[in-house]
């Protein structure tokens, strides 16, 4: 594979460069954008980076980015493509960051695919200094995973609505919890109305007929853009993907004493 070769299509990860997969980076892509500029001059650790493009993109303008990724050929990838990141495989519920080392934890769309999310989030309160900042999105379960106990996706371990993602980050132990959505725009809302009301579901359907793609859809797909999603603290459970924003106390807590080898510590 060469460096900027594109990782395979697995299901459980969105990469960029793959037009029928436009749809999906752009709607991660844009929360990326909007947690950017709170990563300026910060030590960011990055739970969980899939592809590492989003590590790439803060490391634009973070003093320093760790990505952590477990999958070996992944992390090579990552460290390969997008060289003004370090990276490192960990697992995600054992952090191999000394405590309080971080300004910042970044991680998007991961939480769900965690089997003890509890334990991530206590791990992520860790390693941030008192005052430090979580980052976190996850999909919307009453809109991605409507009407189920289960998730749909096969990669997912549990979704969860903006009321139960808020609740478990306020009892890991952070404070000035704000719970955020992200929405289809204007452009996208008349692309949903074109492909029958929902432009994911006219996606879906393509995936799971495994045919060819009507070249209107594909054409619709690749052509959309970060800016065509919002970010908004209203309507929440009407949105996609939830993002949190929260801090960690700046009063005194007990740490773990953790010491943690190597050249890079957050």
């Amino acid at each position: 594979m060469s460096p900027d070769a594109a990782l395979p299509l697995t299901g459980e990860r969105t990469v960029p460069g793959v037009p029928e997969e436009n749809y999906w980076f752009r709607r991660h892509e844009a929360v990326y954008t909007a947690l950017r500029d709170r990563c300026t001059g910060a030590r960011v650790l990055e739970a969980g980076c899939g592809e590492g493009y989003g590590a790439g993109m803060l490391a634009q303008v973070a003093a320093a980015v760790l990505a952590l990724e477990l999958d070996p050929l992944t992390a090579a990838h990552v460290a390969r493509r997008y060289p003004r990141a370090g990276v490192a495989r960990a697992n995600l519920v054992a952090l191999p960051v000394r405590d309080g080392g971080c300004d910042a934890v970044v991680s998007l769309q991961v939480l769900e695919h965690l089997w003890d999310q509890e334990r991530f989030l206590r791990e992520c309160l860790r390693v941030l200094r008192p005052g430090g900042e979580l980052m976190l999105s996850t999909p919307n379960r009453l809109t991605f995973s409507p009407g189920r106990d289960t998730p749909l996706n096969p990669f997912h371990t549990r979704e969860l609505s903006a009321a139960e993602l808020g609740g478990i980050v306020r009892d890991a132990g952070f404070a000035d919890v704000e719970v955020h959505g992200l929405h289809h725009g204007p452009r996208l809302r008349e692309l949903d109305a074109l492909h029958g009301g929902s432009l994911v579901d006219a996606q879906v359907a393509v995936a799971l007929r495994g045919g060819e793609w009507p070249a209107g859809l594909r054409a619709d797909v690749e052509s959309v853009a970060a800016a065509d999603f919002e970010l908004r603290h209203e309507g929440v459970d009407a949105s996609l993907d939830l993002l949190v924003f929260a801090r960690s106390p700046m009063s005194a807590r007990p740490l773990s004493g953790r010491e943690v080898t190597g050249k890079w510590l957050c």
